[in-house]
């Protein structure tokens, strides 16, 4: 069940992130409220997954994915082009998140 845990909790943080572009600074009422609302769902959710799996593989795991999942709605949503450092930049870091997961004895298996 954690990682489905982990899974919504990385959903909810790429809404809110995303959600925080269209804020304004926090000056567009309902952009604002989906990003405390995304953030509450998403740290709540993480709080849970902390039970079961190690502090730092979760992270890891919700970073990497986070990344590359707000890029790619910058990508759809906001018209943004991520340039060939940064798409090189993400692969390392998801190939960090794999290693972890297939070879660590940190991360549950």
């Amino acid at each position: 069940m954690s990682y489905v845990y982990l899974a919504v909790a990385i959903v909810a943080e790429v809404f809110a992130t995303s959600a925080l572009k269209s804020s304004m600074g926090f000056t567009r009422l309902w952009p604002s409220l989906m990003v405390v609302a995304g953030y509450g769902l998403a740290f709540y959710m993480l709080s849970l997954v902390l039970r079961s799996l190690p502090v730092g593989v979760a992270y890891a795991i919700w970073a990497g994915l986070g990344i590359v999942l707000v890029t790619m709605v910058g990508v759809v949503v906001y018209g943004e082009r991520p340039d060939l450092p940064a798409i090189l930049g993400m692969a390392m870091i998801v190939g960090g998140v794999l290693i972890i997961q297939l070879w660590s004895t940190v991360s549950p298996h």
